[in-house]
């Protein structure tokens, strides 16, 4: 299993002029691995909680696209958690942690990379069973 001193906040690339902002990430490049899947989650009512699993190989980057979130971290011994709100960093996740978002504010959009095609057997859905296979 993963370490949490593996997660990483990565700033990406800013465009600045007189028209407005662009950022970009590229796969192998921004990221450490190869994009195969991408979604996004939004419209989260509020106190509502995301999440609450851990994967076996996939690893993701995420961005906060608009608004704000919190994702939050536990190994079994040590909860760790960061916020997104700007568009222009997003935090790498390697395999193996547990994790799950929460504290999504109002109209937030999290847009996440992943370097896996979904495959729910790469899920561990239960803190007990993560905890067992550490």
């Amino acid at each position: 299993m993963m370490s949490l001193d593996e997660i990483k906040i990565i700033q990406l690339p800013r465009i600045l002029d007189e028209r407005g902002n662009l950022s970009f990430l590229e796969e192998n490049n921004h990221i450490p691995f190869t994009i195969r899947r991408t979604y996004w989650i939004y419209d989260v009512p509020g106190g509502e909680t995301r999440g609450g699993h851990s994967y076996k190989t996939n690893q993701e980057f995420i961005i906060a696209l608009s608004g704000s979130f919190d994702i939050v971290f536990n190994d079994g011994k040590t909860t760790r958690t960061y916020s997104l709100n700007r568009s222009y960093y997003g935090l790498y996740v390697p395999a193996g942690l547990w994790r799950h978002m929460d504290n999504f504010s109002t109209n937030s959009l999290a847009f996440i990379v992943a370097s896996t095609d979904y495959n729910e057997s790469d899920y561990i859905r239960d803190f007990k069973r993560y905890e067992e296979n550490k």
